[in-house]
């Protein structure tokens, strides 16, 4: 099977690439498909995603955007980020930086169903699902051969395929990877209180609790947590689990409530050394992972695809999809974000993580003489909104 680009990954990174390169002939590899979006009033994916402003004129660029029911989207307005002091907090407001709101709130669920949805109706795309990868050999063009022997031949390889990417692996990319010694625990409740579409986050001296908003009066809960504490958390009964988010949560929201199974997912840190070869490039969390407390991890993942895609489908006629020269401007493009925003997360998390009572001084004073620095403030948005 020959094809100008191969996506391997059929994950919201990888599907949303196919869409964004669109006019080339497109091989998705896909380990599996994914779960069908939730019927109408059914219950929440816990796993959500806080979608920026730029990611989703990107997704509505590439007609996904509009398809996903409205009921199923919380748009956010404003964003508080407690310290691990009771008054230090920086606060963001949609109204006075000049946007109509400062990101979506989006089930991973429904983001994975829409995007198949495009797909299906894509032209030129060839879909290979479930399937997965045996060799791959970067030569003249790329050539992937699959477990069940089929062999197929591209200009350029993407991959998408995750941390534990295959793709990087096989071209002996070399990647950095350290654990956070965290694990995130997430679930979804109902609060007692309204959530006025904010989304809040509370430093714990190395512990960090978000609470997204969804729909009505339900937030989705990210609960970052030394692993021997989120163990022990996953143990205790759901009343037990919704009182220790409510006093986490120094009882913002009022009482909250269990309704969803709640999942444990180990954090580390990952960074290729390099994300593209001739006629190969990695995107989304094959090229980088950083800790969720910024929640920028799928938002740096949709900017690479709609970097690549756009370089690819709006190349020179005299270059080809997986022209070293042309995937460098793509590495070079996305540099100078991912590599600001890892700094800032590490930063964060190491800051907070530090113990000592005159670092916790030091560290919330920042936190408030930064709420109170409107051109830093201004920076950050800038980012966040990208």
């Amino acid at each position: 099977m020959r094809s100008d680009l191969i996506v391997v990954g059929g994950g919201a990174v990888g599907a949303s690439l196919v869409r964004a390169a669109r006019g080339l002939s497109i091989c998705l590899v896909a380990a599996a498909l994914p779960d069908p979006a939730a019927p109408p009033g059914s219950t929440f994916d816990s796993r959500v995603y806080a979608l920026s402003p730029g990611n989703v004129a990107f997704l509505r660029q590439i007609k996904v955007w509009d398809s996903i029911p409205a009921e199923r989207l919380t748009p956010v307005y404003s964003m508080q980020v407690h310290g691990d002091e009771a008054d230090a907090k920086i606060a963001f407001d949609a109204y006075r930086a000049g946007v109509s709101e400062l990101a979506w709130i989006i089930e991973d669920r429904e983001l994975q169903a829409a995007l198949w949805r495009a797909l299906e109706t894509q032209d030129g795309l060839t879909i290979v699902a479930p399937a997965r990868c045996s060799t791959l050999s970067l030569d003249s063009t790329a050539c992937i051969t699959l477990e069940d022997g089929r062999r197929m031949e591209a200009d350029l390889v993407v991959g998408a395929d995750g941390a534990d990417s295959f793709v990087r692996d096989a071209a002996r990319i070399h990647a950095s990877s350290a654990a956070y010694g965290q694990t995130a625990v997430v679930a979804n409740f109902t609060c007692e209180r309204p959530h006025g579409n904010a989304a809040l986050q509370w430093f714990q001296g190395g512990p960090v609790l978000a609470l997204l908003p969804l729909p009505g009066d339900r937030v989705s809960m990210v609960w970052s947590l030394p692993t021997e504490r989120a163990t022990q958390l996953m143990a205790r009964s759901p009343a037990e689990i919704a009182a220790e988010a409510t006093d986490a949560s120094r009882g913002r929201l009022g009482s909250l409530e269990l309704i969803s199974e709640p999942q444990a997912y180990p954090l580390r840190r990952l960074s290729a050394e390099r994300m593209v070869l001739a006629h190969l490039a990695l995107a989304g969390d094959a090229a980088h992972v950083i800790h969720p407390l910024a929640g920028q991890g799928l938002n740096l993942g949709l900017q690479d695809a709609r970097s690549l895609g756009a370089l690819v489908a709006g190349r020179e006629p005299v270059r080809g999809p997986g022209d070293l020269r042309l995937l460098r401007r793509y590495e070079r493009e996305r540099s100078e974000d991912i590599l600001s925003m890892r700094a800032a997360v590490h930063g964060l998390h190491s800051l907070f993580d530090a113990k000592g009572g005159a670092v916790r001084r030091l560290r919330n004073a920042g936190l408030n003489l930064t709420d109170r620095l409107g051109v830093i403030k201004q920076q950050l948005l800038r980012h966040a909104l990208h």
